[in-house]
């Protein structure tokens, strides 16, 4: 059983920066590829960025140069390191897996397995 839990989210103002984190237990396959998800409030749910298991990464356009991806794989743990936030930004942040990824496409949330239960980040201008 694939379980993901998120920590990390809070409060801070425009410019601000948070680390978001994402434990990982129950993935038994070799290759993976792990995401961050956000779901502001009257939208649908968008990729973030997305890591794979040779550290691979792939960025939404709106986050590319704020954002950071990474993972300690002796932890089982993936990060998001969000810089120079914008109220744009206010979400739920959700991390999932899946088997592998597949580029750009693994932006999208529909061809994921596993979800974690979300961590609310809100950034006020």
């Amino acid at each position: 059983q694939v379980q993901l839990v998120e920590s990390g989210g809070g409060s801070v103002q425009a410019g601000g920066s948070l680390r978001l984190s994402c434990a990982a237990s129950g993935y038994t396959y070799g290759r993976y590829c792990l995401g961050w998800f956000r779901q502001a409030p009257g939208k649908g749910r968008e990729g973030v960025a997305v890591i794979d298991s040779d550290d691979g990464t792939t960025y939404a356009i709106s986050v590319k140069g704020r954002f950071t991806i990474s993972q300690d794989h002796a932890k089982n743990t993936m990060y998001l390191q969000m810089d120079s936030l914008k109220p744009e930004d206010t979400a739920m942040y959700y991390c999932a897996a899946r088997s592998a990824c597949d580029g750009w496409r693994s932006l999208r949330p529909v061809v994921y397995d596993y979800w974690g239960q979300g961590t609310q980040v809100t950034v006020s201008s």
